[in-house]
């Protein structure tokens, strides 16, 4: 059964377990446990304890981490990709291109030096000058879907924690297993305890995340109702929250389209990653006679 990553240790859970499978197969190949407040709780305050520390940690001993974890995810690649395919079912091209979104966003965090820059303008009104510095909020949750068990949390921690926040991630009960390599990926890479933690789980666990008084804000991509449900309880719990939901795509095809390039975009946006995008291509709308 997957354990809990709370504090830099690995918990098992006595709970009720759901079962991971290989889809292409049919075989269980894992249990995640269904944690509830009480799990979560605890991986809020490892989170929370671990925050004073790494808010003072300096930006560029940050970033040497960041690097780090980067360096540790080019080098297991192939076996991130594999495991994609393995629990997800997307194939092993469709696995790599994920991997290699992700880890594009951790370049993105390893410039945090001038990401986190400030600003200072002299004599905006007499004798007032203007300074601008960026703080971290605290403990960050995260709430990736189950289509792409890799890329989504590596949009997610590696921005939060270069900011100098603290984080707990839920990944999906259906596709857990990219999330469990990425934090001990990220443990190998010398990041301090407490500042990412995992807590599987279902509704009750997400919903007590997003509802704990200690966490700052909440990352959230899934379905649209799923969406306005989670931004309408982290609103009522005042919380910062990003809630991306999944949308209607029109693709509109103009009488002078070549249809030789044309087709396979539409089929590839609409049937890629087995339609399980957010962004695929749900109408194909033709303008005239083509």
């Amino acid at each position: 059964m997957l354990r809990n990553l709370v504090g830099g240790q690995w918990r098992e859970v006595s709970r009720s377990t759901l079962p991971v499978y290989n889809p292409a197969t049919g075989e269980v190949i894992e249990e995640v446990p269904l944690s509830g407040p009480e799990e979560v709780g605890e991986a809020v305050a490892a989170a929370a304890r671990a925050f004073p520390s790494w808010s003072r940690t300096p930006v560029m001993e940050r970033v040497r981490l960041m690097f780090r974890f980067k360096e540790l995810l080019e080098r297991h690649f192939e076996e991130l990709a594999r495991l994609v395919t393995l629990h997800h079912g997307k194939t092993l091209e469709e696995a790599r291109g994920e991997v290699r979104r992700g880890i594009e966003v951790v370049d993105f965090a390893c410039g945090a030096p001038t990401l986190l820059q400030g600003r200072t303008l002299r004599e905006v009104s007499s004798g007032v000058d203007q300074n601008l510095f960026h703080y971290p909020l605290g403990v960050v949750a995260g709430i990736p879907p189950f289509n792409f068990p890799v890329m989504i949390p590596l949009w997610m921690f590696p921005i939060a924690v270069v900011a100098g926040n603290t984080f707990v991630l839920k990944p999906s009960e259906r596709t857990p297993l990219g999330a469990v390599r990425l934090a001990e990926l990220f443990l190998e890479a010398g990041f301090p305890e407490g500042v990412l933690n995992l807590v599987h789980g279902g509704q009750e666990a997400a919903e007590a995340l997003i509802a704990h008084p200690e966490v700052r804000a909440v990352q959230f991509v899934g379905s649209e109702p799923v969406a306005r449900r989670v931004y309408a309880l982290a609103a009522e719990h005042g919380k910062r929250v990003s809630a991306a939901g999944g949308a209607k795509n029109h693709l509109v095809v103009m009488p002078d389209a070549d249809l030789d390039l044309a087709v396979p975009a539409i089929l590839n946006s609409a049937f890629g990653n087995a339609g399980e995008r957010c962004l695929a291509g749900s109408v194909a709308v033709g303008v005239g006679e083509v």
